[in-house]
């Protein structure tokens, strides 16, 4: 009876324990998101909105019942922003609505966290980025609306930045966070010396890229297909988070290949290259781990087959008569 009533009380400080802490995370990655602002007709959002990457995650990762952490998360954040109003609600329900529809939708077309079929970058790409987060978008811009924040001539502009924010934070932050769950060891020592190359040229080459005014983005594809080639999904990732982040900060600040551009002009290249860099990155780690897993799979079932040839032909040798390839013993010649 003790070991019952101890389990009962358990789960409800579990409960509390991972509600608050994936609100913390979702605040938290709220709060990074909001360093990089751009402002499109007079409205303010952020390029990556890290928050629906760390919400869905922790769907994938914790099950459904973690929707009250991002509902709290985004009630703290929209407190941190401004104060209580009338379109509170209506923020929270977007919020946790498009995470959750995007959970939803993965888990009926069988989604695995580790991305390892091409089908998988595919479904996170249409149904839980562009799909879902337009459950988001609109519930949000429309409620702002409703509350006369929002002018209605601005209406499309305002939704496309938002609905974009939303689905380049799944498109970037969640593939992370899935490797950073499924990793199981390091790389190997004899990689880790390809590790400090890769790292120190997108050092590089990244902010030259992004901060030169020859707007040279297009030298960042190269460095994603090597860190695809050689690391899969998690080299291309987390390559691509560093690009992303590097460009907004640049965006924000208006230098480098953003510079002398409209806010609109700012928002659509840098989003037409943080979802070009995004996808790249996605689906092509995607085919490279399912082509190694397949090539893993011939290689396993051909041992196999060898191993069971060598079976049968150990087995099934006539009895008294050498196996193939055996010398014959020698015969005696008498006389009669």
């Amino acid at each position: 009876m003790a070991g019952v009533v101890g389990n009962q009380e358990l789960r409800p400080a579990v409960f509390a324990l991972r509600t608050l802490a994936v609100a913390t995370c979702y605040y938290a990655a709220g709060r990074l998101g909001l360093l990089c602002r751009l402002t499109v007709e007079g409205a303010v959002f952020t390029p990556i909105y890290p928050s629906t990457g760390v919400a869905l995650a922790c769907l994938l990762v914790l099950g459904l019942g973690c929707w009250p952490g991002i509902t709290l998360g985004a009630f703290f954040l929209a407190l941190s922003v401004g104060g209580p109003g009338p379109d509170t609600v209506g923020i929270l329900v977007g919020q946790t609505a498009g995470p959750v529809c995007a959970y939803l939708a993965l888990r009926r077309a069988g989604f695995r966290t580790d991305l390892s079929r091409l089908r998988d970058g595919l479904a996170l790409v249409f149904l839980g980025a562009f799909g879902a987060m337009l459950v988001s978008s609109t519930v949000d811009v429309v409620t702002l609306l409703l509350a006369g924040k929002l002018d209605a001539t601005h209406f499309w502009p305002i939704w496309l930045a938002w609905w974009v924010g939303d689905a380049m934070g799944v498109l970037i932050i969640t593939p992370v966070l899935l490797v950073l769950f499924e990793a199981r060891r390091l790389p190997s020592l004899a990689r880790w010396k390809e590790v400090l190359a890769l790292v120190v040229v997108a050092a590089v080459l990244v902010p030259l890229a992004t901060h030169s005014s020859l707007s040279a983005l297009f030298l960042v594809y190269p460095l994603l297909i090597w860190a695809a080639l050689r690391f899969r999904l998690a080299g291309s990732m987390l390559s691509a988070l560093f690009a992303s982040v590097t460009a907004t900060v640049a965006a924000t600040e208006g230098t480098g290949a953003f510079a002398g551009l409209s806010p609109v002009e700012v928002m659509v290249k840098l989003q037409l290259f943080n979802g070009s860099l995004a996808l790249t990155a996605l689906l092509l780690s995607a085919v490279i781990t399912e082509q190694y897993h397949t090539r893993l799979s011939v290689e396993e079932a051909c041992e196999e087959l060898a191993q069971a040839l060598e079976h049968l032909t150990a087995h099934d040798s006539p009895a008294g008569r050498a196996p193939p390839g055996a010398a014959e013993p020698p015969r005696e010649h008498g006389t009669r």
